[in-house]
């Protein structure tokens, strides 16, 4: 396969009055152009210069090649620049607000890498069990997942997302008959307690009929923070109802099991609040979202 360097190599050829006009050119002896150039000649399938005593003609694929060779090389400066030209334009401070489990696993993460991309920005990231738009001065974007009570800010679903009932196979080896979500009364239930939800009412749709059943558990644990509830499931403590983007690994190792699979939680997709429509936001904001929506995919689409 031919290199851009060859492809430069070639075009001081084709501009060069010999071989040897060629060499001085480029720094190097005349017998290294004729091995370099029988070697392209070669890759090609096809014989590209005319070897005269005292100069050299091309052929109709040496023109050819060197013609569209010129047009590829400019294509790659244009390319080159149009990268550096954007990188340069996406600069500034970029505010952003995340819950805290989402945060630490996947939002983090990729704003260190699109800071390494865009080395022109600042980006303050701000965690909170109860992420709220009005606590905060000058937010860019704010993370949000499950049911959004804010209707007057946009929102851009980043991914979609179902919450599971789990619990550890230990827990249930010892547990109490759980048919139907009624039986949740009989076991250890693990609660949440995060945006401001009502953290003990667990709604259930069943698959089969539609029927909605809600639940109102005491919990015998509580915390605010998604990765200790679920290091209590894991170890036995109990039930809880967890984001799947946040238990693929412990689904995928057994540690953790889906519970009740004939009922459905309701969806909790990931998404993204702002305040202005996508033809409003600064540059930095849009370039931002764009390439988080896409790492955010990838990286979901990983842990499956």
């Amino acid at each position: 396969m031919l290199s851009s360097l060859d492809i430069e190599f070639f075009i001081t050829i084709a501009a060069s009055r010999s071989l040897a006009a060629a060499a001085r050119k480029l720094n190097v002896t005349p017998p290294s152009v004729s091995q370099r150039l029988q070697n392209i000649e070669r890759k090609l399938g096809v014989k590209l210069v005319e070897r005269g005593a005292r100069s050299i003609s091309l052929t109709n694929e040496g023109e050819i090649f060197a013609k569209k060779g010129r047009g590829l090389l400019q294509d790659l400066e244009n390319l080159e620049q149009d990268i550096s030209d954007k990188k340069l334009s996406i600069s500034g401070e970029i505010r952003l607000m995340s819950p805290i489990g989402l945060g630490v696993k996947h939002i983090g993460p990729i704003v260190a890498e699109f800071q390494n991309l865009y080395p022109q920005t600042t980006i303050e990231l701000n965690l909170s069990d109860i992420p709220k738009w009005a606590v905060h001065d000058n937010l860019d974007i704010m993370f949000y997942v499950g049911h959004l009570q804010d209707s007057t800010l946009k929102r851009v679903i980043l991914a979609k997302n179902r919450r599971l009932l789990l619990a550890s196979p230990e827990y249930l080896q010892s547990a109490p008959s759980l048919i139907h979500p009624i039986d949740l009364d009989n076991h250890r239930c693990i609660a949440l307690r995060e945006n401001d939800e009502d953290a003990t009412m667990w709604r259930f749709t069943e698959v089969a009929t539609g029927g909605v059943t809600s639940v109102r558990i005491s919990p015998v644990l509580s915390s605010n923070v998604g990765q200790v509830i679920k290091n209590w499931c894991v170890e036995g403590e109990g039930i809880i109802q967890r984001s799947e983007w946040d238990v693929q690994s412990e689904l995928k190792s057994g540690k953790l099991v889906e519970v009740l699979p004939s009922y459905q939680l309701a969806t909790a997709d990931v998404v993204a609040l702002l305040s202005s429509e996508r033809f409003n936001r600064s540059k930095k904001v849009t370039a931002f979202l764009d390439f988080l929506k896409k790492r955010l995919a990838e990286r979901l689409i990983s842990l499956t």
